[in-house]
Order: structure tokens, then C-alpha cells, then sequence
């Protein structure tokens, strides 16, 4: 004959092993969950940083054609970047603002890099190489009109 007490601690032992059971499995369910979700984002991720360099590639400046010539695009100065990315006239301007006191004139790094800055049809392509640096982040144009360099 079986003993009844035996019998109800063998009982409670199994209801307590199957409801840990269910709790282990619920957890098991929710770690692969988490597995998967982990993989997903580990895929987009790689998938965004090819994304991003095939655009950051594409976007860089291309030599380009203007008046059946071909031309030096100004690149974007971007962190890292140094000026001998520049076409050797751009790096003169730079280099002639930097040596400057404080902020110039159009018409004194004119006359820095040679220039003939009595005649205005000269000064204006060099004021418009200035405002090219400026839009692209190399140099910074003051409200009054002089330019200096970023840092």
C-alpha cells in the first residue's frame, strides 16, 4: 500500500517542477525574442553604415566641366580634413588669412597672394573663392564683411 503523504509531497513536487517549467520556458521564449531582435538590428545596422558610405563616397566633390574646362569642385571640410584637399590657389587663401593678425579684407589677401587689387574685375573672383570657403566650412565670414579662419 502506498503511503497517502508520500503521495502528496511527490504531488506538490511535480506541480512546483511544472510551474517552473513554464517559467523557464517564458524566459527561454523572451531571451530568443531578444536573440532575434538583436540580429535584426545587427543587419540594419551593417546594412546603414554600407548606406552611408556609398553616400558619403558619392558625395564628395568631383572634378566637373564648366565651359568645356574641367575644374576643381571645393570639397566640404569635414572633421579631419586637411587643407591639401584643396586646389594650391584655395590653400594660398587659407594660408594668407591664417597668417593675418585677425580677420581681412577681400582687397588684403589680395594683395598677399598677388592680386592686382586696384582693379575690381581681379578683386571679385577672389572674393567669390572666399565665399566658396566660407559656404564649405573652411573659413567664416564676419557680419562686416572680413574673413577668418574657423578655428
Amino acid at each position: 500500500m502506498l503511503d497517502p503523504e508520500l503521495l502528496e509531497r511527490i504531488t506538490a513536487r511535480r506541480a512546483e517542477l511544472e510551474e517552473l517549467e513554464d517559467q523557464l520556458a517564458k524566459q527561454l521564449a523572451e531571451v530568443r525574442a531578444e536573440r532575434d531582435e538583436l540580429a535584426v538590428a545587427e543587419r540594419v545596422l551593417e546594412r546603414m553604415t554600407g548606406q552611408l558610405a556609398e553616400e558619403r563616397a558619392s558625395a564628395r566633390p568631383m572634378p566637373g566641366q564648366v565651359g568645356g574646362r574641367t575644374v576643381m569642385l571645393i570639397p566640404h571640410r569635414e572633421p579631419g580634413a586637411e587643407e591639401d584637399t584643396l586646389p594650391w590657389d584655395y590653400q594660398r587663401i587659407i594660408a594668407a588669412v591664417r597668417q593675418a593678425a585677425g580677420p581681412v579684407m577681400a582687397r588684403q589677401v589680395g594683395e598677399v597672394v598677388g592680386v592686382d587689387v586696384s582693379v575690381k574685375a581681379k578683386l571679385e573672383p577672389l572674393r567669390g573663392k572666399l565665399i566658396r570657403l566660407v559656404d564649405r566650412g573652411w573659413l567664416r565670414k564676419l557680419p562686416d564683411g572680413r574673413f577668418t579662419t574657423r578655428l
